[in-house]
């Protein structure tokens, strides 16, 4: 890691970001691990080309943009990038997240929407034509095509409209802010990596063109779809980034606005491939199977019950099952007046809202310690309650 730091220091301090994007400007940034938070840039440390070494906590977690001490900050997670070249690219992405902060960026997504997003085999069809016609318009060799291509995927979009209204616009915004960070950090990743950008175009493509994944993951998805956008319109519209943030249209929108070629095309009846159905059938075994895994791992099972409300999540990696839903990376909650941070894999149930939880379901690597009237987890902290344990299951009823 520290052979990591000095270089990061030399490149970011070096780099001009203006060349992935008109006005980008180096934010305050940080690279951390499980103890550790190294701080680059912020205006309240005299770093001087070196780094603030801070002990971890909570607020520094995975990939993210955040304020820090007034300041918007990207946030780096060193163990989960093996490459330095990706770590460069990344971190060139959540600085991206903090400029589209200072420029007053509003197109946000409803992420609920993105955890309640319905699973149909019409909507499966259609968006992997459509994003298939969305691959082929960028990788075509003259205008001809790819004005045909360009306009079957709006078509196909706009049949898709039709109906999942409120999900497909959770599509469209997430494009619009994800997909512009993706567009820099192609960009930086080109710049350092001594892959061809071919190569480099085709690993951010399989997000794209991969009907599994993208049908799996809805979110992640629409990264690469925003990502080909973005291309599409360096073709089509060179200058069209000076525009765009003076825009109150996503980004799909703002693409239609600027493509002057755009005509209604006659789509025949969208008919079921039998690829499709497997997929469907694919992502519900898949839910089933992310919960079965979760309880056949080993350790103390620990059962808490009560008034419980989600404060934080990672929305990239959670599942919902009925009223069930799985945090798979981390979650913070409030338990009566303290908040907790889990820095690990949680099954929760609720009734109404997922937000709202009447029970968390932990399994530990060590055994949590019985108090007069609270439990004490480690790693997570004391919570009160009334607590019982039968085998090896451990239950704390809040009160």
């Amino acid at each position: 890691m520290n052979s990591y730091l000095k270089r990061i220091v030399q490149d970011l301090s070096s780099v001009e970001m203006q060349q992935y994007w008109p006005g980008f400007l180096l934010p305050a940034f940080a690279v951390h691990d499980k103890n550790n938070v190294f701080l680059f840039n912020h205006p309240k440390f005299n770093q001087q080309n070196t780094f603030h070494n801070l002990p971890w906590t909570s607020q520094f977690t995975g990939d993210t943009c955040i304020d820090y001490e007034g300041y918007p900050t990207a946030v780096v997670n060193l163990e989960l990038h093996r490459d330095y070249e990706d770590l460069f690219a990344i971190l060139v992405h959540e600085s991206f997240h903090c400029y589209q902060y200072v420029k007053g960026e509003k197109r946000f997504p409803n992420e609920v929407l993105g955890f309640m997003y319905p699973l149909s085999e019409e909507n499966v069809e259609i968006r992997n034509q459509e994003r298939n016609n969305l691959f082929m318009a960028l990788m075509a060799n003259n205008t001809s095509k790819m004005n045909h291509y360009i306009n079957v995927f709006v078509s196909l979009r706009e049949k898709r409209a039709d109906r999942i209204d409120e999900y497909l616009l959770y599509e469209n915004l997430v494009e619009t802010i994800e997909g512009p960070a993706w567009y820099v950090e192609l960009k930086a990743l080109a710049e350092k990596s001594s892959l061809s950008c071919n190569l480099i175009l085709e690993k951010y493509a399989q997000g794209l063109i991969d009907k599994y994944e993208s049908s799996l993951h809805i979110r992640r998805s629409c990264y690469s779809s925003g990502l080909f956008i973005c291309l599409l319109l360096d073709k089509i519209s060179p200058d069209w980034k000076y525009e765009f943030f003076e825009s109150e249209l996503s980004l799909y929108d703002f693409f239609k606005q600027q493509y002057a070629e755009l005509s209604e095309f006659n789509l025949e009846d969208i008919e079921i491939s039998k690829e499709t159905q497997d997929i469907v059938n694919f992502i519900k075994q898949n839910k089933v199977n992310e919960f079965e895994t979760f309880l056949q791992k080993p350790g103390f099972h620990l059962l808490i019950e009560g008034k419980i409300a989600v404060k934080t999540f990672d929305p990239m990696n959670i599942t919902i099952l009925g009223e069930k839903v799985l945090h798979k990376s981390y979650v913070k909650v409030r338990i009566s007046d303290s908040e907790y941070f889990i820095r690990q894999p949680v099954m929760a149930c609720f009734s109404d809202h997922f937000l709202n939880l009447n029970k968390l379901h932990l399994i530990l690597d060590i055994n949590p310690v019985m108090k007069f009237d609270s439990l004490s987890i480690h790693g997570i902290g004391v919570i009160e309650g009334e607590y019982m344990k039968r085998g090896n299951y451990h239950h704390l009823l809040i009160q």
